[in-house]
């Protein structure tokens, strides 16, 4: 099979290797569309390692290993998955490996470009608004009853706006949206009805802290997500949090934030690890979302080229050229497939 490799740069490079085989828990699948996530070039970039850093899976089950046929899962059923980062077989190639309870049922009406656009953004958001050592805030199931203001930096982004909508079926309001370019795509997410609003940090700092204190009216703010994690955006958060609030950041470090404020990295990786049962029921949950049509995919382009479309569009999302949609890849467009 062909499988892109990326290494710093972005450069990316298309070999051929045999098709994986599945594990212990394990599914392989037959990949029809891969997502890209801004990790899939920051990490070459960060460690200089080359790997096949796709991680977002679309597709239907080719192979299903021991153990893994308990989660309900048969060869030829249309899936998508979070592969698990930093190991080998990720979705640039026309075969992925992923774990099972991290692999979740695509309705029919979802297409597998929508599909491919999930996995790795939505459950960061799970894991940042839900675990208890993030932000800890009442699941979907056990809806908040009482007025919970939460502020979401970089809305438009998939991670941002997959916060968002989670938010909505857990009743966070009022959502305080930090968003520049996407604003009208985040406005379709929010519901001003109850106090919800949008931010523009196009504005400048001084305007976005302004801007935060006018929409929380009064009401303390106890809860963050940064989904974005630079260029400042945690310190405007900061001005405006209580001094033991919580907020939970994408990116690693910003000592600039007060020591009295609970501070974490929310590490979707942690799906894999010790939350796995978080990665496991939220993986169950989606599939729900989406036949029952409130938790859609993120809005998506479909990069020409199949793998050989990887290189660019990597490009792209490090020279931030990305606004509300996610690149995806329909493998079988790859040249000489």
């Amino acid at each position: 099979m062909k499988e892109a490799i990326v290494s710093k740069g972005p450069t990316v490079t298309i070999k051929d290797v045999p098709i994986p085989k599945a594990g212990q828990g394990q599914v392989v699948i037959k990949v029809v569309v891969s997502g890209s996530n801004p990790k899939d070039w920051k990490l070459p970039e960060w460690t200089g390692a080359e790997a096949n850093e796709g991680d977002d899976i679309a597709g239907t089950i080719h192979e299903v290993g021991p153990g893994a046929s308990a989660y309900g899962f048969k060869v030829g059923d249309r899936v998508a998955a979070f592969h698990e980062m930093r190991t080998p077989h990720g979705s640039y190639a026309e075969y992925a490996v992923a774990h099972a309870y991290t692999t979740f049922f695509l309705p029919d009406e979802t297409s597998f470009e929508e599909g491919a656009a999930l996995p790795l953004a939505f459950l960061t958001a799970a894991v940042g608004l839900y675990a208890h050592d993030r932000l800890a805030l009442p699941e979907p199931w056990a809806p908040a009853t009482k007025t919970t203001p939460l502020v979401v930096y970089g809305g438009a982004s998939a991670v941002g706006a997959y916060v968002i909508k989670y938010a909505q079926r857990s009743n966070i309001h009022p959502i305080i949206t930090v968003a520049g370019r996407g604003k009208d795509f985040v406005e379709k997410l929010i519901d001003r009805s109850k106090g919800d609003t949008i931010v523009d940090y196009r504005s400048g700092d001084e305007a976005v802290v302004k801007g935060l204190k006018e929409a929380l009216k009064g009401e303390k703010l106890y809860h963050a997500f940064d989904a974005v994690s630079e260029k400042g955006s945690y310190v405007n958060i900061s001005k405006v949090l209580e001094s033991d609030g919580k907020i939970t950041l994408v990116l690693p470090g910003k000592e600039e934030i007060p020591k009295t404020i609970q501070k974490s990295q929310t590490m979707v990786g942690d799906v894999h690890s010790k939350l796995k049962d978080l990665g496991l029921v939220h993986s169950r949950y989606i599939t729900k979302g989406l036949l029952e049509g409130w938790f859609p995919a993120h809005p998506h382009e479909v990069v020409p080229g199949g793998l050989e479309g990887i290189q660019q569009a990597l490009t792209d999302l490090k020279e931030g050229k990305a606004s509300a949609v996610k690149y995806v890849f329909r493998i079988g467009d790859t040249k000489g497939l």
